[in-house]
């Protein structure tokens, strides 16, 4: 058995940044669990830009953001094992992990960090008619194909999804000379951001078709083609609008999962909506002493705030280690009219520092306000000229604003058109 006061499960931009503001709070005895080969996490094969704008200020691809972090960790005496698979938490905080090197191992944890990630939704989850040839696969195996393997999946290439992934993989594949014939997405929005729309798409040339999906695949050994049609306002195919595209590759950007298997295990309440752990301010969960941040907790669009959510985490994990972190009147957070879930869900009212309240709506809006609300008195509105589901947006919450509060409150976040 081996004590540690925080074991980090996951050694990504998150796992890694609440392991550092730990290690800056003055906890002694850290310890990253990480199953890859090396820390970065999904960074390493995002070799595009666009990295670090809001966090460092200036524009760093994804093996250099996570360097950044890589050389702070290495800098301190925190303990690293890659490589490594965590098969349990136990409900004393008793992590089981095994690599190749020592086998199985235990690590007592005072405090745990869960910073696991996210998974793509695979083809098995989607409703699409055909036999099962080479050429169907995520949006982010291909990029591992292009980015770290220099094997090229195709070249004639479908993307289904426009999520900021497929957005990527639709210019990658673009500057390594396949054809992208169409970017179909089943929603009548994008799910990417709009700089990724623009920049992946619109800046070469590829359409971009809403309420459309694929409905059928084609081809046995190899993919063919597949077959596409418009879709109806209840998401179903619309019978006569079916189009033949020929391709020998399709690539599936339609969500994102986080990995939250070693959650449920210890009894950790997850949010229907977000998939992920249900949290505090400081980002614990509501078993004591455990806590979550980054895509884990809820599946964010810029690396830039995981890091500012996990740091967030790191401190909470390091008030907890030293009794710091008392108990207090909790209330409930709830997205209304428009928004879809808020992280955090619940928040301290005893608390004396500002925190932030993040969110996504469920549909583009323009010219809409943004509205919270707490026991009838409405705290703070804002115009917002445009919000998507695929941007995150966020309200500030003050302790001016929480010593109004009572335990019966409940803030409400909304849109006003």
């Amino acid at each position: 058995m081996l004590n540690y006061d925080l074991v980090v499960v996951g050694g990504g931009p998150a796992g890694m940044a609440a392991a550092l503001k730990a290690k800056e709070e003055g906890v002694e005895k850290i310890v990253i669990l990480e199953r890859a080969q090396t820390l970065g996490g999904i960074l390493e094969q995002c070799i595009h830009t666009g990295f670090g704008l809001h966090y460092f200020g200036e524009e760093l691809s994804g093996p250099e953001y996570a360097g950044r972090f890589i050389e702070l960790v290495e800098k301190t005496d925190i303990d690293v094992f890659t490589d490594t698979m965590v098969l349990n938490i136990s409900d004393s905080k008793v992590v089981t992990a095994v690599n190749n090197n020592e086998g199985l191992m235990q690590f007592q944890a005072i405090a745990v960090v869960l910073a696991m990630g996210c998974r793509e939704r695979p083809r098995g989850a989607l409703s699409i008619a055909g036999s099962r040839p080479s050429g169907i696969m995520t949006a982010g195996t291909a990029q591992k194909y292009v980015n770290i393997d220099g094997y090229m999946p195709g070249k004639k290439v479908v993307i289904l999804g426009s999520g900021d992934i497929g957005l990527i993989m639709a210019r990658r594949m673009t500057l390594e000379g396949a054809e992208v014939k169409v970017v179909c997405e089943l929603m009548p929005y994008s799910g990417g951001l709009t700089r990724n729309i623009v920049q992946c798409l619109d800046d070469f040339g590829i359409p971009l078709r809403l309420s459309c999906t694929v409905i059928k695949t084609h081809g046995k050994e190899r993919l063919e083609g597949v077959t596409i049609a418009k879709v109806d306002e209840r998401l179903q195919p619309i019978p006569g609008t079916e189009e033949y595209i020929e391709c020998d590759t399709l690539l599936l950007s339609v969500g994102l999962i986080p990995e939250n298997e070693l959650s449920k295990d210890v009894g950790v309440e997850l949010d229907r909506v977000t998939s992920g752990p249900v949290v505090d301010e400081y980002r614990e969960t509501l078993k004591p002493g455990i806590f979550a941040c980054g895509n884990v907790l809820q599946v964010h669009d810029l690396v830039d705030y995981v890091t500012e959510e996990s740091q967030i985490a790191g401190k909470g994990a390091a008030d907890y280690i030293f009794g710091k972190k008392k108990g207090g009147t909790f209330i409930n957070t709830k997205g209304i009219d428009g928004v879809r879930y808020i992280v955090p869900q619940r928040v301290n009212i005893e608390g004396t520092e500002k925190l932030k309240l993040y969110f996504r709506v469920g549909q583009v809006y323009t010219g809409a306000k943004v509205v919270v609300e707490c026991d009838g008195e409405i705290l703070s509105s804002r115009k917002k000229v445009k919000l998507a589901p695929g941007e995150m947006e966020n309200v500030v919450i003050t302790p001016e604003m929480l010593a109004k509060m009572n335990e019966n409150s409940e803030i409400t976040v909304r849109i006003e058109q």
